[in-house]
């Protein structure tokens, strides 16, 4: 198996930043620690109400350290300005809802998306890498790759929510088969939402699979056993 990389999303430590209103835990410390620890990419979603992550934790974070930044945004004319100047090395086009807990599924992709695929394009002019999060769906999948994408997120939280072996193995089974779709395009394949310790393994080893962005569960497991052995934990379980 080859070497999946690991994007490891710091967004729940902006949230127990802001639930202070405090200086720490400090966005830029966890960013490093993630790429000491074996995490290959930081990952953050600004969001549009700034609930976790804000403007100064993308700037501080794409100038302060040195890694891959990639960045979880919604298909908006205010997130493109921002991505243009912050210039993270990879984006990902996410659906947002305002009272939404956390992403519900993958974009929901109309064959005839104008300002979708103008986002895209301007996106990919500026050199940044992206990436549409999308339901392990073949028409999902074509029309993000008709729109000048460079790669897809599958969705795995239907996989991470089955319950019971032959549940969870039908998911799995739609997420290879997306896969196969994924690279049959010559796109990237990139998979998250709802991935921890106990469920990674198979999903890492879909075939041709590139990157796995987690972040709630390293997050989550960092609080007890430190954020760097949270990651290298992790970074080892999908070798």
């Amino acid at each position: 198996m080859k070497n999946v990389k690991l994007g490891v999303n710091i967004d729940h430590i902006a949230t127990l930043r802001n639930a202070r209103g405090e200086k720490n835990p400090d966005t830029v410390e966890a960013a490093r620690v993630v790429y000491t620890s074996g995490g290959d990419m930081v990952v953050m979603h600004l969001r549009q109400d700034r609930r976790h992550i804000q403007d100064s934790d993308v700037e501080r974070v794409r100038h302060e350290v040195k890694g891959l930044i990639h960045l979880e945004m919604a298909a908006t004319p205010e997130m493109e300005k921002i991505a243009l100047r912050v210039r993270p090395d990879s984006v990902c086009l996410v659906p947002e809802g305002p009272k939404e807990l956390t992403t519900q599924g993958g974009m929901k992709l109309d064959k005839k998306a104008p300002e979708l695929e103008k986002i895209i394009k301007n996106l990919s002019k500026a050199g940044i890498e992206v990436s549409v999060f999308t339901d392990p769906e073949p028409g999902a999948i074509r029309a993000a790759h008709n729109m000048g994408a460079d790669a897809i997120e599958l969705c795995t939280s239907k996989y991470s929510e089955a319950w019971g072996k032959k549940l969870q193995a039908k998911e799995l089974e739609r997420l290879q088969l997306a896969g196969y779709l994924v690279k049959e395009l010559e796109m990237e394949l990139h998979a998250g939402h709802g991935l921890d310790y106990y469920n990674v393994v198979p999903v890492a080893r879909i075939e041709g699979m590139d990157c796995l962005n987690i972040g709630f569960s390293i997050i989550s497991r960092g609080v007890f056993v430190g954020l760097k052995s949270a990651v290298a934990e992790m970074k080892r379980l999908i070798q």
